[in-house]
């Protein structure tokens, strides 16, 4: 039996990517997603990717998803947390709300995953864990305090929890992507994206593939010695 993967926010843009390739390595994947069913259903038809929707920012019900992608496909070997929000606005006008929910949904989310399977993992001596933080979570992004927070949230997150995997076979890492083309990032005013792409090196936006291929990664048998690990995937645009 291949081992179980699941991908939050696992049917569209930067998670659809990580979804198909995780299933071109021979993976069993369960994408989760949140609320769009139409693309949900859309991208099931189209992958035979087995979609299940929950909110990753609600505790309980990560357990209980979890629990049913185990029931239907069985236990789960590899997570990847990928499911993100933005409510961007400077300080001075954001709500709580807006602080709240992304950070309920965008680290929240980490932890109820790694809650609700990271026990097996050990259990059974073998898992990976790739959590998908941001280049604004190193460097920071005016009007993103919220977002930022959250993002570098993950990346000390993943440090920490890779140190109680690292004996027992299960790996933590994580991804932090730059500016990839995705509908999240052609929502930006085109006046403010020539601007982003003036900043990349190397002079265009990234891939959903590319990110991908950095997730495939951490998930394989070969990624097994890096744990603890932010992989950088933005094109030069902030080196450290």
């Amino acid at each position: 039996m291949s081992r179980v993967a699941i991908v939050t926010g696992g049917t569209r843009g930067i998670g659809e990517a990580i979804s198909l390739a995780l299933k071109d390595m021979g993976y069993t994947v369960a994408a989760n997603y949140a609320g769009n069913e139409e693309k949900a259903k859309a991208f099931s038809d189209a992958t035979g990717i087995a979609s299940f929707k929950w909110d990753v920012g609600d505790h309980q019900a990560c357990l209980d998803g979890c629990a049913a992608v185990t029931e239907a496909l069985g236990p789960v070997d590899i997570v990847v947390n990928n499911a993100g929000i933005t409510r961007d606005g400077v300080l001075a006008k954001m709500s709580f709300d807006d602080w709240n929910e992304v950070m309920r949904i965008n680290l929240g989310g980490c932890f109820n995953m790694a809650k609700a399977t990271f026990g097996g993992m050990r259990e059974r001596g073998w898992g990976r864990i790739v959590n998908i933080g941001s280049i604004n979570g190193q460097a920071g992004q005016y009007g993103q305090v919220n977002y930022a927070a959250a993002k570098s949230g993950i990346h000390g997150f993943t440090k920490a929890l890779a140190q109680e995997g690292a004996k027992v076979g299960v790996t933590v890492n994580a991804i932090a992507p730059g500016y990839i083309d995705t509908d999240m990032v052609a929502a930006v005013p085109a006046p403010v994206l020539e601007k982003i792409v003036a900043k990349i090196p190397v002079g265009r936006l990234g891939q959903a593939s590319e990110i991908a291929r950095g997730v495939a990664f951490f998930c394989s048998e070969e990624g097994g010695f890096v744990t603890g690990s932010t992989l950088s995937i933005n094109g030069g645009q902030h080196m450290y």
